[in-house]
């Protein structure tokens, strides 16, 4: 009976080493990415992807001497389909996470990251909780945060003419808590002139631009995202509601978003979070790439999910290991000095990326620029819209 047990504990320690050479020696590195490739948000999970597979074609599609193998599932912008993709691109083997879309996606997919201890790269999702309360070891975020664009939104406004405001934000967690922020910060620079919180994916936006125009508003605070964004915009133009209220917010437009939405989007001011005009190396050679390899400018989805991706992977390789907790040790107190908008910082306090804050405005394009295309009105120093740490 000892001699069974000795025997089937050798064997047990025998089976451990031999799984735990199998991993050393794995056969390539699989990046899970669950992002929104349908639903509200499709429109900005394939830019996602689009700036994802050029991070991994410009570094020669390997990491750690093998082949990167990217495995792409759909979330549909709803959070328990991007649950069960994780569950699915884990199964398969995915040595990290990179998603999700929507906040609430992130939230949830973020569980089963810490879950099963594999590292998540977040390079959409806003949602302060993301690095803020909800925040997890395994996760990390490369992109601005809901904080600094509201922070952005309400210094715009503070220096401008608007003084009569009209929110409008998807009946949804992050986008309800940025207009409640938005409408706080303006308390003592303007009047709040009334609110709406159409459904995630309204097609019909009737109703709410005529209440917009009752209400006298010279401005309109429009906290939505991907296909929302583009059916207010058209739908707005029918009446030409840009000539009479200015729109501001939050990846409210960008080339992609107001090509769609047309001449309706002219006029839109809104925080983005990368744009192609940055006047930095990396970022010229990264729009270079983009236009060989796509034909068309990168958005700003696009391209942090190049910068992060390329951040992320940079310091895995520099690591020498398969090791997700060195990968995660790396990482967290990394400096990104040639990143596409110049330096960024991880910090270890919150796993949340330290860098500057973009607000634009949508103007009609001059070839060989898009149609309608972001021009830069000012940028905010990575200081100036920072959180604190927790």
């Amino acid at each position: 009976m000892l001699s069974n047990i000795i025997r089937m504990g050798t064997l047990l320690v025998i089976m451990v080493l031999v799984t735990a050479e199998v991993a050393a020696k794995d056969d390539a590195f699989r990046i899970g990415g669950v992002v929104a490739l349908s639903g509200t948000y499709g429109v900005i999970g394939e830019e996602t992807r689009k700036g994802a597979e050029l991070a991994i074609e410009v570094r020669g599609g390997k990491v750690l001497g093998v082949p990167i193998q990217a495995i792409w599932e759909d979330s549909e912008t709803k959070p328990q389909i991007a649950v069960q993709k994780a569950t699915i691109v884990i199964s398969k083997g995915a040595h990290m996470l990179l998603g999700a879309t929507a906040s609430g996606e992130t939230l949830a997919v973020m569980k089963q990251a810490e879950l099963r201890k594999i590292p998540m790269l977040v390079t959409v999702s806003a949602d302060d909780d993301v690095t803020g309360k909800l925040r997890n070891r395994y996760t990390f975020r490369t992109s601005n945060d809901a904080a600094s664009e509201v922070k952005m939104i309400i210094e715009y406004l503070r220096q401008s003419k608007y003084k009569k405001i009209y929110g409008v934000a998807a009946d949804y967690g992050t986008t309800r808590d940025m207009l409640a922020a938005v409408k706080a910060g303006l308390e003592k620079d303007a009047t709040y002139v009334g609110e709406d919180f159409p459904p995630f994916g309204s097609k019909d936006y009737a109703i709410i631009i005529n209440r917009i125009v009752s209400s006298g508003a010279d401005a309109a605070v429009i906290i939505t995202g991907g296909s929302d964004s583009i059916t207010f915009m058209k739908q707005s133009e029918e009446i030409k509601l840009r000539e009479k209220v200015k729109f501001v917010g939050a990846i409210l437009s960008d080339e992609a978003l107001a090509k769609a939405a047309g001449p309706g989007s002219l006029g839109s001011m809104s925080a983005v979070r990368y744009h192609f005009s940055l006047d930095t190396p990396a970022n010229k050679d990264f729009v270079a790439r983009f236009k060989a390899k796509y034909g068309e400018y990168p958005t700003p989805f696009a391209g942090e999910t190049y910068d992060g991706l390329s951040w992320w992977l940079d310091m895995v390789e520099k690591t020498g290991v398969w090791d997700r907790e060195k990968w995660i040790d790396a990482f967290e107190t990394s400096v990104r000095e040639n990143s596409l908008e110049g330096r960024k910082i991880m910090r270890a306090c919150d796993h949340q990326a330290q860098q500057i804050g973009i607000f634009a405005e949508t103007v009609k394009g001059q070839a060989p620029l898009p149609e309608y295309t972001m021009k830069i009105r000012r940028v905010f120093k990575a200081e100036e819209i920072a959180r604190p740490c927790p």
